[in-house]
């Protein structure tokens, strides 16, 4: 009757069937607990061990007599779930320091990619959380669907992950479709002093995925009516080979669409080579500072990577 419920609070399923033969006849014997449990007695008596290991039966041994066991108050077993649910708490954030070196240990063994999948909302909501919490580099390449993630991110967006990434300092280049969506929202986004953009024609170069690269891994996710998927990829060669790819759109984008940018972008641009200008060429430029050195960085290694053989 009772033995799926005390499964489901952390007993094993034999522990389940002891416990509840003696929280229905009281003080049993073990001979009497192993007849009706059938069980053989050794069995019996190892299962009896254990459940007074969790403080869910007693055991009353007198002097010459056959020792007797009962049932403690079932409220122990609410003391029980609780201290499983902390020690699975515990558990899981003892894993989340070492998972990736996990993956990449296994990676390199196995010589396959670490994929994970992920479905609805809040699973593109851990797949967009690991661009910034699992982010060594601090460093994000991303073709964005603005407008897609805002239909249905936007507060979370706004609240929770623009606010954290410009906490951690999470330097982001992105190429965003020019849609009316993405022009009005980028124009305000929360996290700009640590954001660069490239916008492209959304009617020439539509897409409704999003395409995070970062450290050794790339994340995608989709921002469909019908469907809303994350995908975590984690391999060295597939992130660097998107890295290049990303580097080679930003390098011509930033070079063949300047006069295609909004004017409050135009703007932005025409204060930063002044600051550049000012500093005498210095790469450190604004908190920006950070920002514009990680910039120059980058494009160095783009440069390096188109260039003629």
């Amino acid at each position: 009757m009772y033995e799926q419920t005390l499964f489901q609070a952390g007993l094993t399923s034999n522990q389940a069937v002891i416990y509840e033969i003696l929280l229905k006849n009281g003080s049993l014997p073990a001979g009497k607990i192993s007849l009706k449990s059938r069980f053989k007695r050794g069995l019996t008596y190892k299962i009896l061990e254990e459940l007074i290991s969790l403080g869910l039966i007693e055991k009353k041994e007198e002097k010459g007599k056959i020792a007797i066991f009962k049932p403690s108050h079932p409220l122990k077993l609410q003391d029980l779930a609780e201290h499983n649910e902390e020690k699975a708490k515990n558990a899981k954030l003892a894993l989340s320091g070492v998972i990736s070196s996990l993956i990449s240990d296994f990676n390199l063994v196995s010589g396959r990619p670490g994929v994970r999948f992920f479905e609805g909302l809040e699973g593109i909501k851990k797949v967009l959380d690991d661009t910034i919490y699992n982010n060594q580099e601090k460093k994000l390449f991303t073709f964005s669907d603005v407008a897609g993630y805002v239909s249905y991110l936007e507060d979370w967006n706004v609240r929770h992950y623009a606010p954290e990434r410009k906490k951690l300092s999470i330097y982001e280049k992105v190429i965003i479709p020019d849609n009316t969506k993405a022009l009005d929202y980028m124009k305000s986004y929360t996290a700009n002093e640590f954001t660069d953009i490239i916008f492209i024609d959304h009617n020439i170069f539509p897409f409704s995925t999003e395409i995070n690269i970062y450290d050794q891994k790339v994340s995608l996710v989709t921002f469909s009516d019908k469907t809303h998927i994350g995908v975590i990829i984690e391999n060295q060669a597939i992130a660097d080979t998107l890295k290049s790819v990303f580097n080679f759109c930003w390098n011509f984008g930033k070079k063949l669409l300047k006069d295609d940018q909004p004017e409050w972008m135009k703007k932005q641009w025409k204060e930063e080579n002044k600051e550049d200008e000012k500093s005498g060429g210095s790469e450190e430029i604004k908190i920006k500072n950070n920002k514009n050195q990680t910039d120059n960085d980058i494009d160095s290694e783009a440069k390096e990577g188109i260039s003629a053989p």
